[in-house]
């Protein structure tokens, strides 16, 4: 009789153990931001990948635009949050980080060796001296140009300076061809003008303190920014009517024949037609002032576990998988963009490399990214003045002191 109470007691342990087994690999939920059809396939590939080597997950998928899923993902996280999202590391990161909203993952970060394989991307992903991102892939910033355009308008070489890219522009507009296409409809497309003017004018620290509040918008250094970027706008060298157009539709200018650059970040090159790639050129964006020494824009992919994540030990097994070194190139490769992970190897797409090129030889330092270089809501209000800006050149000293106020209620700052 005894043998038998036994024996069922241990089948009631094994069978709650097999049922904790069951939970524990139970459904995942990943939301995952794209943008355009490369960048979907390259990471449902990724999925498909993670599903064939770990048969007992079962993944539960939610695609969603990238514009859309800025938009979304406070909501997510603050109620029926996935198990793992897609962001970005730097302020963006800190922003859910100080909230408690992303999971602490530190000691994923010692388990699976990441200080050492991310260990350039660490301090992007840390949050007070915690890591709460997993860096994926990281991109360059540059000029994409028509290579053809350039010979039939007269340029014989990539501008090196402001000078040389202004007497490009000229040329081009004298061919009947727009210099410059933008989608300023997506306001952070604007940014990019922003970041690199104040880059190449006023350097990396005071890029670094203007991003963090320190630096009054009435400052002069800022209106030269927007002086200088005026130039351009008065010259008619951008698109007409720039803020009727989101990223994918501007660039069709630029497919067309109808307009010869844009200031983008390379993860658009997988995007190209075949025939246009063919005639795609990128280059470094020109120096303004030569006593400045140069610094790039290199944001970083991430992904994330929100707190309220209902299956934490299957999105550790899902990170664990796409931190991996050959995922990491895989992923790098589809996006355009260059593996974050340290043993992965480099990326053989002929833009991606020179933006690797650049990446690896920037003396000036490496920015985020305009709105993850700040907080959200002062990047906001940045990013509506340079629509206004776009809309208005002629109303520099309006826009700013209007941003000033917003700095000194955001910052509390005088």
């Amino acid at each position: 009789m005894k043998r038998t109470i036994k024996t069922v007691m241990l089948s009631a342990v094994a069978s709650a153990v097999m049922l904790s087994g069951i939970a524990q690999a139970g459904t995942l939920a990943i939301n995952i931001a794209y943008k355009g059809a490369s960048q979907r396939t390259v990471w449902q590939s990724t999925l498909d990948e993670f599903k064939k080597a770990n048969p007992d997950v079962e993944l539960k998928v939610a695609f969603v635009d990238e514009e859309a899923y800025k938009i979304q993902l406070p909501n997510w996280l603050s109620s029926a949050a996935p198990d793992v999202v897609t962001w970005h590391n730097g302020e963006r990161m800190a922003y859910y980080a100080s909230r408690g909203l992303f999971e602490d993952l530190s000691g994923d970060w010692v388990k699976n060796n990441w200080n050492e394989t991310f260990a350039s991307s660490k301090e992007a992903s840390s949050y007070k001296g915690k890591q709460y991102a997993m860096p994926t892939v990281y991109y360059s910033w540059g000029m994409f140009y028509r290579k053809d355009l350039f010979e039939k308008a007269g340029i014989t070489a990539e501008p090196k300076t402001w000078a040389e890219l202004l007497d490009a522009s000229k040329k081009l507009k004298a061919a009947g061809i727009t210099p410059f296409t933008v989608g300023g409809r997506d306001a952070w497309t604007l940014a990019g003008w922003f970041d690199y003017l104040d880059l190449r004018i006023n350097g990396y620290e005071f890029h670094q303190k203007l991003m963090s509040g320190e630096v009054p918008y009435t400052d002069a250094r800022v209106k030269k920014v927007y002086t200088t970027w005026k130039t351009l706008l008065d010259s008619k060298y951008f698109i007409d009517n720039a803020l009727s157009y989101d990223l994918d539709a501007a660039q069709p200018f630029m497919f067309q024949g109808k307009a010869a650059m844009m200031l983008m970040g390379t993860f658009i090159a997988k995007g190209f037609p075949a025939k246009q790639a063919q005639v795609m050129g990128y280059f470094q964006f020109p120096t303004i002032d030569p006593a400045i020494v140069g610094a790039e824009e290199g944001p970083i992919e991430s992904l994330h576990i929100p707190s309220r994540a209902k299956n934490k030990v299957d999105a550790r097994r899902f990170l664990a998988f796409a931190g991996s070194p050959a995922i990491s190139a895989k992923l790098a490769e589809g996006l355009g963009s260059l593996p974050a992970n340290s043993k992965s190897a480099p990326p053989e797409e002929p833009i991606s490399r020179i933006g690797f090129e650049i990446l690896s030889n920037t003396k000036g330092g490496i920015a985020q990214f305009y709105d993850r270089d700040m907080t959200k809501e002062m990047a906001d209000e940045g990013m509506k003045g340079m629509q206004k800006f776009i809309n208005n050149p002629a109303a520099i000293d309006e826009i700013l002191a209007q941003l000033e106020q917003a700095r000194k209620r955001i910052y509390k700052k005088s």
